[in-house]
């Protein structure tokens, strides 16, 4: 088995473009969701697994530092960036609940918790995503696939399906790079 054409890997590309022009409607209340959320004080908590879990340092890392406007820093916080939780956590709790512990020591009623995964069938996004729920924390997912057994749990499920996994993440940093302009605009108005 030889590695696919490049113009193949392009023609992927745009099927996975094509797909992020349906999602526009859930796009917007995702957007408002996080700018709400942010403006009414609360945080915006991420999770994922491998490259997903970079997808999420990437939005917390944006939120908290900056994007391209020079607005006042807004709370991020990835959940799968402390090696020494993680490994304590799943050390006594098991891998299952590395994130779960997590949301629920650093969230309350009014965050937002964004999980990132190709598959949506993540065990540990699953059990954060239902320690939210518990907590009043509304749950955005952004998945492949059809979203898996995370699309039950979330509020917001934007779904790039159709595509393989590395397509999908790079729709969802598309998708990242549009709520980011989003929240900007929104800090940095009048």
């Amino acid at each position: 088995m030889g590695a696919p054409s490049y113009e193949t890997i392009i023609d992927e590309a745009s099927r996975m473009v094509e797909v992020l022009r349906g999602l526009s409607d859930s796009f917007r209340s995702v957007s408002r969701l996080l700018i709400d959320t942010l403006q009414n004080g609360g945080k915006v908590l991420t999770a994922g697994n491998g490259g997903s879990a970079a997808e999420a340092m990437h939005m917390a890392e944006e939120l908290s530092g900056r994007y391209h406007a020079d607005r006042k820093a807004l709370p991020g916080l990835a959940l799968c960036a402390d090696g020494t939780a993680l490994t304590c956590i799943g050390n006594d709790y098991g891998f299952d609940r590395i994130f779960a512990r997590q949301v629920e020591a650093f969230g309350k009623e009014g965050d937002v918790l964004v999980l990132f995964t190709t598959s949506g069938n993540s065990a540990n996004l699953l059990a954060a995503a239902e320690a939210a729920k518990k907590r009043g924390i509304k749950v955005v997912a952004l998945t492949g696939r059809g979203g898996g057994s995370l699309a039950t749990l979330a509020d917001y499920n934007l779904d790039i399906s159709g595509v393989g996994g590395a397509h999908v993440q790079e729709g969802h940093q598309i998708l990242l790079h549009a709520f980011f302009e989003q929240i900007d605009a929104a800090f940095t108005e009048g």
